[in-house]
Order: structure tokens, then C-alpha cells, then sequence
């Protein structure tokens, strides 16, 4: 019979009743630790991932009334709400077993006990802990940070929400183009909210805020003692996303030594932890995202060729909002109830003139620096009067008050696109640059 992956802890001052239990269930389960003092007990479970407790109910000589257990349950209770205990004690009062299990026992065993029932009560614990993490991580990776209406005027828009429709029932890999701030993430969670692992985790994972030493660790998990930080065993995040939707934002940032690790994952379906050399199953569904040009990237050596064809098979370029102008109004009057409600400034509201105020801005930052725009003008308008404060608001500010060369040159170019709206071609024309030139000084202040 193969062993179950499960850590169990038994708590008893009687080193017979240790051994004996420890050496029963070392038959059936990866690890049993034993503790014959429940002082260590909080210390013990805060260094180590433990699915299920045995716990004695009577610790100080001259005292049978079980309280040391029902106390040292409620310390364990207080520390990790969801693990399974199981109270154990030789004087089996109806009464104290009701009132253990009132308090959060999931069983009760009486000693001396029958093997077989302590297997099975122990088990049931197991697969309850197990329940209960894979719960907990659901919630924690389904909680959705934006709600954003997903409603557009735009042909544009309106095409790859066609595209998204189609390709959502699928378990096709998807892979976002477009600049920062366009709104990928949202998309991502449509298109998981439209397919089939809806009920399932939504787990997104930004490369590009993850340090190179953190990615595979963060990523694929690892086992204990693998490295020096690795005090009990971790599952990565792709790890948590089973039979869900695994979201890999800023693709284009993963180191190339991953990227080989990454295509066998897609190609294979199989993981393995850091530090052990077991494979688990893995189903998930990945959607990918970047604002870089992936094809220049391979080109250049940065990105491997088979990753990208393997990431790419649908592939939906994300407009900015300067090209989806129609649709301005609208996002603004959605974050504009948002931050209402959220600072209590109902009376706040939005003209035609200030829309075509809106409208003549360029966006560079799209969506995310419009919703930054209405939440800085929410803040500082008093009620009844909504003041606007555009970002060239705050550029013209630094124009007069800051003469540094670099930031001056960083305020020009946005000012050239403000002026043509984007079209870099005008733009560049404007500035005296190649519109190679502008792209360049754009990659560089991040437009």
C-alpha cells in the first residue's frame, strides 16, 4: 500500500503511547511527528505543515477531566483555524466527547484504541485538511480585484471581444499583446469567467514583479529542505491553479533557463516541485501576456521560438485606449461611480465638456492612468463641483519647476503624442526624430 502524502503530529507525556501510534501510522502515512510536551506545540506547527493532530486531553498529573486538552485545542484552533484534531484520552465521558466536539474536535478516540479505527479517523482527517487547503486557496486566488464593464463602442474592441467569445469554451492557450495599463488582466479573467473552469481557480502570476531568484520557486513550488529558506513543503502557484486557469502576465520577463521548463509544463501537463524528483498531473489552462514584441525577442535570442509558437495559438492584440476613443465615456463614468461611492462624493459628475477633455489626451498609460486620473479628481474635488485634474495638469507643473534634461525630454515626447494623438509617425516628425528614434526614447520612459 502506498504511503499518503501527509504530515501527522501526535501530542502525549506517555513515550509508549507515542511509540506505538507513530509506529502504526508510519504504515500509511509520509510523516508522523511526535511532541511529549504541548508547550513546543505552537512552535512545532508554525515551522512545519501538519494535515491532521492527535492530541491527549490530559497533561498534568492529578488532573482527568480532559480541560488541558480542550485548552491546548483552542491554542492550535487559534494558530491554524482548519486543521483536523483529533482528541485522545482513557476516560471517555459522553459529555466531554460532546464538548470536544462543540469546540472544533473532528474525532475522538479512547484509549487503549482499536488500530484500525484510529486509521480511519486519522485518514478522514487527511482528506478534510486537504478539502479545506484547496478551499482556501480557491478563495484566496478567486477574489477579483477589478470588475471593470466590459461593454465597447469600439470596432476594434469589439472584434477581439468576438474573438474572446470563440475562444473561451476552448482550453486553447491564449496570448495578450498590448501596452501596459490596457486592460489584459481583465480580459484574462473573462476569458476564464466564460469557459468551463469558471467554478475553478484564477490564478495570475506577474513575472514582472518577481525577482529572478523568487520565479521558479514561485512558480513550480518546492519540497523541504530543497534550499536553505525551505522549512516545509510549498506548492507553487501553477500548482494551485488545478483545473483552473493559470494566467502568466509579462510572459516576455521569464529567465530563458525557465522558459525550457515552462514548454515542457505546456508540452507534458507534468510538475515537478524543486528538490523532488516526482512528477504531479497538472490541468490547467494558461493565457499569456506581454507588452513586449515577442518576435523581436525570439529573433534576438531572449525568447525561445518553440515556447512562443507553443504560447501563441490564439493570439489577440489589445488595442489602447487611444484607439478605442468611443469607449472613454463610459470608463470614465464607471470609475468615476467607483471612487463616488468608495470616498462618499455622490454628487460628483461628469459633463460633455469635461468628456471632450478626456478625449483629447492621449492615454499613454491607457486605461490604468485614466482610472488614476478620476480617483486623484474624485479625492481633491469638493462635492458638487468635480474638478478635473488632467495629467498634463501636473506635467505642466514640472515643465516650470524642474529643468532636469532627461524628464524634460520625457515631457516633449508627451506632449507630441497628446498633440497627434498617438500617431508616432506625426510625432516623430514633430520632435526632429526617426520614428525608430521614438520608439526607442518611448521603450525607455515606459509610454
Amino acid at each position: 500500500m502506498r504511503k499518503k502524502e501527509a504530515h501527522i503530529l501526535i501530542v502525549d507525556d506517555d513515550e509508549d503511547i507515542l511509540f506505538s501510534a507513530r509506529i502504526w501510522l508510519k504504515k500509511f502515512f509520509a510523516e508522523v511527528s511526535c511532541l511529549s510536551q504541548p508547550k513546543n506545540l505552537v512552535k512545532f506547527l508554525s515551522e512545519h505543515q501538519i494535515d491532521a493532530v492527535l492530541l491527549d486531553m490530559n497533561f498534568r498529573k492529578g488532573f482527568e477531566n480532559g480541560q488541558d486538552g480542550l485548552y491546548w485545542m483552542q491554542e492550535i484552533k487559534a494558530l491554524e483555524p482548519d486543521l483536523p484534531i483529533i482528541l485522545m484520552t482513557a476516560y471517555g465521558e459522553v459529555e466531554l466527547a460532546v464538548e470536544a466536539l462543540k469546540n472544533g474536535a473532528s474525532d475522538f478516540i479512547l484509549k487503549p484504541w482499536n488500530n484500525e479505527k484510529l486509521y480511519a479517523s486519522v485518514n478522514l482527517a487527511v482528506d478534510i485538511s486537504r478539502k479545506n487547503k484547496k478551499l482556501n486557496q480557491w478563495e484566496n486566488v478567486s477574489i477579483k480585484t477589478n470588475q471593470y464593464q466590459l461593454e465597447t463602442q469600439s470596432g476594434m474592441m469589439k472584434e477581439v471581444m468576438e474573438q474572446i467569445e470563440r475562444v473561451a469554451a476552448t482550453d486553447a492557450n491564449v496570448l495578450l499583446l498590448g501596452e501596459n495599463g490596457t486592460g489584459k488582466y481583465v480580459l484574462a479573467e473573462h476569458i476564464h469567467e466564460l469557459s468551463e473552469r469558471k467554478n475553478q481557480p484564477f490564478v495570475h502570476i506577474d513575472l514582472g514583479s518577481l525577482s529572478e531568484s523568487l520565479f521558479e520557486a514561485e512558480l513550480f513550488g518546492y519540497k523541504k529542505g530543497a534550499f536553505t529558506d525551505a522549512h516545509q513543503d510549498y506548492a507553487g502557484k501553477i500548482e494551485n491553479a488545478q483545473n483552473g486557469t493559470v494566467f502568466l502576465d509579462e510572459i516576455g520577463n521569464l529567465p530563458l533557463h525557465l522558459q525550457t521548463k515552462l514548454l515542457s509544463l505546456i508540452q507534458n501537463r507534468k510538475l515537478s516541485r524543486i528538490g523532488e524528483s516526482k512528477e504531479r498531473m497538472l490541468d490547467v489552462r494558461f493565457i499569456f501576456a506581454t507588452n513586449e514584441n515577442l518576435r523581436k525577442a525570439v529573433s534576438e535570442n531572449r525568447f525561445r521560438k518553440d515556447l512562443y509558437y507553443r504560447i501563441n495559438t490564439v493570439e489577440l492584440q489589445v488595442p489602447a485606449l487611444r484607439d478605442r476613443q468611443e469607449d472613454i465615456p463610459s470608463l470614465a463614468d464607471y470609475f468615476l461611480e467607483k471612487y463616488r461611492q468608495k470616498y462618499h462624493k455622490p454628487e460628483l459628475f461628469v459633463n460633455e465638456i469635461l468628456i471632450s477633455e478626456l478625449k483629447n489626451y492621449s492615454w499613454p498609460g491607457n486605461i490604468r492612468e485614466l482610472d488614476h486620473c478620476i480617483e486623484r479628481s474624485v479625492i481633491l474635488s469638493r462635492e458638487n463641483d468635480f474638478r478635473l485634474l488632467m495629467p498634463q495638469d501636473e506635467e505642466s507643473e514640472k515643465a516650470v519647476l524642474n529643468l532636469n534634461l532627461e524628464e524634460m525630454e520625457e515631457l516633449l515626447i508627451k506632449k507630441a503624442l497628446k498633440k497627434h494623438r498617438g500617431n508616432i509617425s506625426l510625432a516623430a516628425e514633430d520632435l526632429g526624430l526617426s520614428r525608430a528614434a521614438l520608439y526607442r526614447r518611448m521603450e525607455k520612459f515606459q509610454l
